[in-house]
């Protein structure tokens, strides 16, 4: 360890220097010199958006073996001002694939220094749809209970705005339901209300809606129960004939709106008992609800079968 052994202070800054210079040149006259590698090279695909638009990630680079200075290999691998080979799309294409050779010409333009011997990568896949711009009404989706049975939605729901636009690719937009259905987000609406409304649909990354939520005004009032009883109306009797009924009556029950109440011509209700319908298994008939005032809903008569024997 004696030739080791610091004689000055600054020895071991000189040892250290010595090492830096030689490494220094090491380094210099590796990268003076060629090589064959295999590397990854960026593509960039150029094509028209306003007419196409792809509906998978784009591939963003191959991989290629080619010879060249170390200078110029180190430069490619640390993505040193380096030009992206540039693959042009004119118009859909019939296949959504390239070769690898295919993208032998736009490599060799891009690769400043170095020379392309064989492109690796065998195929660059990628797929275009025509960009298009649909526009969808706007719908409440029927299928939706909005009330509970004490309540009733009135009148025509008003949507604003009433459509939504679309743009993207045309095989995910024309995917779209039309018209396209809206849930609201609340059920059980006891009042009036104006509810905003997200437009939701699948590929949103894609496809864009230029609004993202519509206005949804609802009118719902209140309805109230009531029953009436009504003596039916027999009818197609036998001359003569003498009907006898159990129950002798039959009761409508309803609903009307609150502010109907006052409204409602209660005498309107007929029930019809068609003796040509008997039924002489059980001896029964069916009673009808033939007529009613206008306003009710969700109309319910009782019974379902009025029991009718002919008196001796």
């Amino acid at each position: 360890m004696r030739p080791f052994q610091p004689r000055t202070k600054q020895y071991w800054r000189v040892v250290v220097l010595c090492f830096v210079a030689a490494s220094t040149f090491w380094l210099l006259n590796a990268l003076n010199k060629s090589y064959n590698t295999q590397t990854s090279y960026p593509i960039r695909f150029v094509y028209d958006e306003n007419e196409l638009i792809p509906i998978k990630p784009l591939p963003e680079e191959v991989s290629i073996n080619v010879t060249g200075k170390g200078w110029k290999l180190l430069r490619k691998s640390l993505r040193l001002e380096v030009q992206p080979a540039e693959v042009y799309i004119r118009d859909l294409p019939r296949n959504n694939y390239l070769l690898g050779s295919a993208l032998r010409p736009a490599l060799v333009n891009a690769l400043d220094g170095l020379q392309l011997n064989f492109v690796v990568t065998d195929t660059v896949y990628f797929d275009f749809d025509p960009k298009v711009e649909k526009r969808i009404a706007l719908r409440l989706d029927p299928s939706q209970k909005l009330t509970d049975n004490q309540h009733v939605v009135v009148g025509p729901v008003q949507i604003k705005p009433d459509s939504v636009t679309f743009t993207g690719p045309a095989s995910l937009v024309d995917s779209l339901p039309n018209p396209f259905l809206l849930q609201l987000p609340s059920q059980g609406l006891t009042q009036p209300a104006k509810v905003p409304v997200p437009i939701n649909y699948d590929y949103k990354s894609m496809v864009k809606a230029n609004v993202e939520e519509a206005q949804v005004q609802v009118n719902v009032k209140t309805l109230v129960p009531e029953e009436r009883q009504v003596l039916p109306e027999l009818v197609n009797v036998p001359e003569g004939a003498r009907l006898n009924l159990r129950p002798p009556i039959a009761v409508v029950r309803y609903q009307v709106l609150q502010d109907s109440v006052p409204l409602l011509n209660r005498d309107a209700f007929k029930v019809v008992l068609d003796y040509s319908k008997y039924n002489p298994i059980d001896s029964t008939l069916v009673p009808e609800l033939v007529q009613q005032p206008r306003g009710i809903r969700n109309v319910q008569l009782w019974p379902n079968r009025i029991k009718a024997r002919i008196r001796k």
